[in-house]
């Protein structure tokens, strides 16, 4: 999961963006709100937590613009501003929770899986194709009923490309999902994961799924065409 943290205060920042990637998220971070409104336009963020009061943009004119050119990950608010007033405002405007600072981030860890859990019940949860099933929410795979061993970044692919079934996806369409902005691994990385992938998913059975789009990508279809 990639998370994207706009906040101002560069220590809160910090603490927040490194306890997020202990807990296994991919994180950006910036500091004011045109910064912010650029990543959120630039990628696909399964979370954003905005600071309200920031330099360049606030978080609600930030998000406000984001929803208006039809964003939509879920939007964690924090604010110093604890009024009710603010809070509807921040709502209204398309925020889905608002958190008032000082605020534990034990808090902040329920709140982001509480999230978690309200996207995937408006989503599938599981996606499949063939004999292949894959469970968003228990973070299982299994091929014709035997269960696949993935790392979490394995299983992190394979769930971006079940869900864009069908369709091709660049190697930066990929990388960009997988990884923060800061991420500096080698240019044939995308290639190593799928590598692992297929051998996991598609060795062994005579049906392949996991396909390379020669000049494309890689895309995840029934059929062999290219």
């Amino acid at each position: 999961m990639r998370i994207l943290v706009a906040e101002d205060e560069k220590d809160l920042n910090r603490l927040i963006s490194d306890k997020l990637k202990k807990d296994g998220y991919a994180v950006d971070s910036c500091f004011d709100g045109r910064d912010a409104l650029d990543y959120m336009q630039s990628a696909d963020y399964d979370r954003v937590i905005m600071d309200v009061m920031m330099p360049a943009m606030d978080g609600f004119e930030t998000v406000k613009r984001y929803r208006a050119g039809g964003g939509k990950a879920p939007v964690l608010f924090l604010t110093a501003r604890d009024s009710i007033e603010d809070r509807v405002r921040g709502l209204d405007i398309g925020a889905n929770d608002y958190l008032v600072k000082p605020f534990s981030f034990r808090e902040l860890g329920a709140r982001i899986r509480v999230m978690t859990r309200t996207a995937a019940a408006s989503s599938a949860d599981v996606y499949t194709m063939a004999d292949l099933v894959l469970d968003s929410r228990s973070k299982t795979a299994r091929r014709a009923g035997k269960k696949l061993s993935l790392s979490a970044r394995e299983f992190a692919l394979l769930e971006y490309m079940m869900r864009n079934r069908g369709r091709v996806l660049s190697r930066r369409q990929i990388e960009n999902n997988l990884y923060n902005y800061d991420y500096e691994g080698g240019t044939n990385v995308v290639d190593v994961y799928i590598r692992y992938l297929r051998k996991k998913v598609d060795e062994g059975f005579d049906k392949k799924l996991i396909h390379t789009v020669r000049g494309a990508g890689y895309v995840i279809r029934e059929d062999d065409k290219s």
